[in-house]
């Protein structure tokens, strides 16, 4: 357990010093020796940690070359690319990706929850909607987020499909960060007010098509809202 600690320490390491752009991509990583003489772990540490980053994609190993970093683009590792994606805060193509991505699993959450929703389910979301409405009067841009996500989070635990809530998981943290950005925007919260009042009147119907249409218009304004107010305003670099 103990060596299997380390290799992950080394792991993220690794993969941290690639997305802060000390190791760029495409380059070679230090000898395996001066990788485990700075995290003072052994060779063989370093070589399963390398072994790990190339099962996920990142890397690859050139015989009798080294190992050098992949293009993210083959990646297969969703926890790697969510965090080169948290750190490329200003990359406004992850930004849409993101949005596609939330678009896919959660118009569907929303057809599954409309059948299989509870009427505790529902009070728990009308009562975070009354939330993001006080935090929104308050200026209150981290309560306004958090109901937010938890309002999701509730539609895709309503689902009662375990494999959606486990995949949608790991993006919390990537999009807590996203929302912080745009919703400081007092527009897209009264925006995003209105959608989830939408979402919330599709599933009390309990009609799957009502909820998928709604969680579609919601995905829809969202993605408006991020061109419109945030995108577009951006400084040029």
């Amino acid at each position: 357990m103990a060596r299997k600690t380390l290799v992950t320490q080394v792991v993220d390491a690794i993969l941290d010093d690639i997305v802060a752009g000390t190791i760029p991509i495409g380059d070679g990583l230090p000898s395996e020796a001066d990788i485990a003489e700075s995290h003072d772990v052994s060779r063989l540490t370093v070589r399963e940690a390398i072994r790990t980053l190339q099962a996920q994609g990142v890397l690859r190993v050139e015989t009798g070359k080294g190992s050098f970093v992949n293009p993210v683009s083959e990646w297969t590792s969703f926890e790697a690319v969510l965090r080169v994606s948290a750190a490329g805060s200003s990359d406004d193509e992850v930004a849409v990706q993101l949005l596609e991505l939330r678009r896919i699993f959660e118009v569907g959450a929303a057809a599954l929850a409309a059948e299989r929703r509870t009427d505790s389910d529902l009070k728990r979301m009308s009562a975070l909607i009354d939330v993001m409405k006080s935090a929104h009067h308050r200026n209150d841009v981290a309560g306004f987020v958090e109901a937010d996500i938890a309002f999701h989070d509730v539609i895709l635990k309503a689902s009662h499909n375990i494999f959606l809530a486990a995949m949608f998981e790991p993006l919390t943290r990537v999009l807590r960060e996203r929302r912080e950005q745009t919703s400081r925007v007092r527009e897209i919260q009264i925006h995003a007010i209105s959608e989830h009042e939408g979402v919330l009147r599709a599933l009390e119907s309990g009609d799957p098509g009502k909820a998928r249409e709604a969680m579609q218009s919601h995905m829809t304004q969202t993605l408006d809202d991020l061109q419109t107010y945030v995108l577009t305003n951006r400084p040029a670099v």
